[in-house]
């Protein structure tokens, strides 16, 4: 990638210093000969991504996914700056990219290339989605869900719902829900159950090729699809829903040079690797 022309800065202006930050990058941008766009929506319109070099989020994760689809559209890479605790995708503290941006409007960018999931609906779609796609009752009822993968019958969950996460959005709502954590560079798709009411129902990891088929065996009026957390096809979601990760759409996130997964989960899941042993007192 040649010297970056055209930079595209979505701030979260509820964040503590996100605005004087973003006019201290733009200000480097328009210095260094290149063109400094701010917006302050989200999700972002995709028409907002077009033409552009590079996609600064000034937030955190939460602003991030609002780019998602506008970012994975047009493949303009992103990068993250975390205002809060450590993010998993907002990597970059406001020290590290005021050190490193001049740096950055050179081209020298280095990026991981996300799998990003498509989720469809009779007569509506595709949306796409970074960490999940979420099917799940909108009272206390359970509901029940019929899970096809490609022709053959997966399972039938009587549960709260399912998720449907890419290995980006194992630690996110999968994490919580008792899902597994996956490397973000593996190739599979990961089928979680939300509270079931069959204990023995736990997590499947699926290659990433597969397409799974949700059908409703129920009233649609009790359920709500979302995708990253934003919901989608509107109050009456029309099944089955299909849920695939898109075979060329990817989310071109970037990344400090030392960047490690395993530290970024050793500190935001507080895994401190110290056993405290204590002896009974008889």
């Amino acid at each position: 990638m040649g010297r970056l022309k055209d930079i595209l800065f979505v701030v979260n202006c509820s964040k503590q210093g996100a605005e004087e930050l973003v006019q201290d990058l733009s200000r480097l941008t328009e210095e260094a000969g290149a063109r400094a766009t701010v917006i302050t929506e989200f999700p972002l319109p995709s028409e907002a991504m077009k033409g552009r070099d590079l996609c600064v989020v000034v937030g955190g994760d939460g602003t991030l996914l609002g780019v998602v689809e506008a970012a994975s559209s047009w493949q303009v890479p992103v990068l993250g700056v975390n205002l809060g605790r450590l993010g998993f995708m907002a990597s970059f503290s406001p020290v590290d990219i005021m050190d490193q941006f001049k740096e950055f409007l050179t081209g020298t960018l280095t990026y991981r290339n996300l799998a990003v999931l498509s989720c469809e609906s009779p007569g509506l779609g595709p949306v796409h989605a970074l960490n999940d796609i979420v099917i799940k009752a909108r009272s206390s009822r359970l509901i029940r869900l019929e899970v096809h993968c490609e022709d053959e019958h997966m399972n039938t969950y009587h549960a709260d719902g399912i998720i449907i996460s890419t290995p980006t959005g194992s630690t996110a709502y999968n994490l919580s829900a008792g899902g597994p954590i996956v490397h973000p560079s593996a190739r599979v798709m990961v089928v979680t159950p939300i509270n079931p009411h069959t204990l023995s129902n736990r997590a499947i990891v699926l290659d990433d090729s597969h397409v799974i088929a949700v059908h409703l065996l129920g009233d649609s009026h009790e359920v709500q699809v979302a995708a990253d957390g934003r919901e989608i096809f509107g109050t009456l979601p029309r099944f089955p829903v299909q849920v695939r990760v898109h075979p060329e759409r990817t989310f071109h996130l970037v990344q400090p040079e030392s960047y490690s997964h395993y530290y970024v989960l050793r500190n935001k899941l507080r895994w401190t690797g110290n056993a405290v042993f204590s002896t009974p007192h008889g």
